[in-house]
């Protein structure tokens, strides 16, 4: 089978383009921005028609959340443009489409865990324009698989893993938000998540299209998170030492864009149809040595 991975040096992306490495009857065509800009309507058919993938997974994203609220013209060029331009190549071809979404499609109002169904409702230029790719998708893919994910960290590119480890080598007390909640995710579980819907659509050729939750559990907030970075970079010799860690509000540190307050996923739907359980970030956590800055 052909994969076609675009966004492979990004944090889910580079995890992706390892685990497939390792698939035998695999042939991986892994692209990044400067291969293949998803923006490029022809350079994508062009690549598309040429390489006829079996299956395409889009890991290429705009992901700076706070920038894209000056920078909106980039962010939905790549999030729906780019989107777009991926499940209308893959139609063309009769390629599965995988595509990673993000738990800002939602308000983050709700009490409780967010399903596939509840009502969207992005708060922020970023999730507006995930929220308007998804929808492209939907509008002109045959054959998708939207993933949806919150807070992923990973040992490879920016996240806030890498944040709190750096900013602890010079602070004695952080400052960390405590009243948003979410599923921090691990990149490579999402990766490995990805790739055991992909060996199923290879085997029976045909899956569950549609759309799914992915996070880690258990829920946290931002400051609780940090604690367990700071907790286990100790107990592996990361940090001699670990400041404190202060609980504020979201009103206390200002961001141009809003995020949501509730970004708890419900992933039971993915773990019943494909078998996949919810990532252990704690588990994760266990390689901090290699969360280089």
């Amino acid at each position: 089978m052909k994969v076609l991975l675009t966004g492979c040096n990004g944090q889910v992306g580079y995890c992706l383009a390892e685990q497939l490495k390792k698939i035998s009857n695999v042939e991986l065509l892994a692209f990044d921005k400067e291969q293949l800009d998803i923006v490029d309507t022809e350079q994508v058919n062009n690549i598309v028609s040429e390489k006829k993938p079996d299956i395409i997974i889009n890991a290429a994203a705009y992901t700076a959340v706070d920038k894209a609220e000056a920078e909106s013209q980039l962010a939905y060029s790549i999030n729906h443009i780019g989107a777009k331009n991926l499940a209308e190549a893959a139609t063309k071809v009769g390629a599965l489409l995988i595509h990673i979404s993000t738990d800002y499609v939602f308000p983050g109002t709700k009490e409780g865990l967010y399903a596939e169904s509840d009502q969207t409702g992005p708060v922020s230029v970023y999730g507006r324009s995930k929220l308007d790719g998804e929808n492209a998708i939907i509008a002109s893919c045959a054959k998708y698989i939207i993933i949806r994910t919150a807070w992923v960290f990973g040992e490879h590119g920016h996240n806030f893993v890498k944040t709190m480890l750096r900013l602890a080598k010079t602070n004695k007390q952080l400052k960390v938000v405590s009243d948003q909640q979410g599923g921090p995710t691990y990149a490579g579980d999402i990766a490995k998540a990805i790739v055991a819907i992909a060996v199923k659509f290879m085997k029976e050729e045909t899956v569950a299209y549609g759309l799914y939750h992915y996070s880690g559990l258990p829920h946290v907030t931002w400051s609780d998170f940090a604690r367990e970075i700071f907790n286990k970079a100790k107990d592996k010799n990361v940090l001699a030492d670990i400041p404190q860690v202060i609980d504020i509000a979201t009103t206390d540190y200002p961001t141009p864009a809003q995020r949501p307050k509730n970004s708890k996923l419900n992933t039971e739907r993915i773990t019943q149809e494909f078998d996949i359980q919810a990532s252990d970030w704690q588990i994760a956590l266990n390689s901090i040595a290699d969360y280089k800055s």
